[in-house]
Formats: structure tokens, sequence, C-alpha cells
């Protein structure tokens, strides 16, 4: 699995190697940042993630008050992996080697959904599992 990872990170070298990764695993954190923030106003998620980008890696953390859990469980459902960690975070990766662009603003889109639907109040989503 090890040479399977180097294999791949020297498969991006001619592509501008990890300063590229880097690059672009930003440029989609920004990108989620900021969507999260335009198109789920008011919707009670407090971003955690340090805007600055030397001080975050690739993933994304929002604290909500209410429904975390749940919420991350309905995403799940649609095809959007995040993880939860208690009390209150929602976690979202990315991984700059396969996601694109559309892949965030598809997210996005289906967490505005699940929000504004209230469909994380959803009985199903909110039995709570070993595994989020």
């Amino acid at each position: 699995a090890l040479e399977c990872g180097v294999d791949t990170l020297l498969a991006a070298e001619p592509l501008g190697g990890m300063d590229a990764l880097r690059s672009k695993s930003l440029a989609l954190t920004e990108c989620f940042m900021r969507l999260v923030a335009e198109r789920c106003a008011g919707q009670g998620l407090a971003l955690v993630t340090p805007h600055e980008a030397a001080l975050r890696g690739s993933q994304v953390s929002f604290a909500r008050a209410e429904g975390g859990y749940a919420i991350v469980q309905a995403l799940i459902a649609r095809g959007v992996v995040g993880d939860f960690r208690a009390p209150d975070i929602l976690r979202f990766g990315f991984t700059p080697l396969y996601l694109r662009f559309v892949d965030v603003w598809d997210a996005v889109e289906h967490l505005r959904q699940v929000l504004v639907s209230g469909e994380w109040r959803d009985a199903k989503f909110n039995q709570q599992a070993a595994v989020t």
C-alpha cells in the first residue's frame, strides 16, 4: 500500500508534484468554505477551520449546535462523505488527486438541501452508530 502511495505521488511529479497537489487542495477548501458561506448562510454553520491557508490541511470543519451527526448521515445517504466529531463538528476532506471543483459545488448543494428541507431530522439519520 505504501508503494502505491509513493507511486501515485511520483506520477504527479511531471504535473507539479506536491506543490501542485497542495495548491489544488487549498483551492478546493477555499471554494468549499466560500460556497458554504454563500449558499448555507443562516443555517447555523460556524466555520472552525482557519481561513489562513498555512494553518489548514485538506479538510474543512463546521460546528453546528443542533443535528451535526444527523446532517452528516443524511449527506452520506446522498453520496457526500463527511464525518462527525462530537460534540458538534461536521468535517469534510478534500483529496486533490481525484476531487473536482464540480464535486465541491455538488457537495455544497446537497448540504444546502439537507439543511433547508430539514431532511436531517428524519429518524433514520438520528440513530447513532459506532462509526460515522
